[in-house]
């Protein structure tokens, strides 16, 4: 009888396991630090990376070009705590904190104002503008789906330990019986 209870609570450990669900953020394997949705991550072989470390959400590659392309001419920042708008060429940097896209003035972050006019702006060609949104929301995708695997592969790891320790259990009543 004991041994039908044994067997029973293993059956319920191993429906519990897909309960519990790791809800922390998923983690840039080279800093450890947890990804943002508004980070600028790249693919390294499978594994979802910070493209920079130091500057988590520094513009992609393409985002600096379409910038230098098409909005060198024209204001491509506005600073909040100055209400200064700014050419590119007019904004400032931090090389020893790893800081670019500063108020030439204040020295505030105006990275995420800059990525605004990128996807606002008139001057790029309208399907260029999407492209680079799309571009933006498959990254986002690929943070948010990475740790949605993660947390499924842990699920999975845990069923198939508990699997494996009921059929220990199970082999060691088997062989007291026999």
């Amino acid at each position: 009888m004991s041994g039908e209870g044994h067997s029973s609570a293993s059956l319920e450990l191993v429906g519990s396991l897909e309960a519990p669900v790791d809800m922390r953020p998923p983690r840039c394997p080279r800093c450890q630090a947890a990804f943002s949705e508004d980070d600028t991550v790249r693919l390294n072989g499978a594994i979802v990376v910070h493209l920079d470390c130091q500057r988590p959400r520094d513009l992609s590659r393409e985002e600096r070009i379409l910038l230098f392309r098409y909005c060198w001419e024209h204001a491509v920042a506005k600073c909040p705590a100055c209400d200064q708008s700014f050419r590119q060429h007019q904004l400032g940097g931090d090389l020893l904190a790893h800081r670019s896209y500063l108020c030439p003035r204040c020295r505030t972050d105006l990275t995420e104002s800059l990525r605004g006019h990128l996807y606002a702006c008139a001057m790029l060609p309208e399907l260029l503008r999407l492209r680079a949104q799309e571009a933006r929301d498959a990254a986002r995708k690929l943070v948010k789906e990475s740790g949605q695997l993660r947390d499924r592969a842990d699920v999975l790891m845990r069923e198939a330990e508990a699997a494996i320790a009921a059929l220990r259990e199970t082999m060691q009543r088997t062989v007291w019986r026999d």
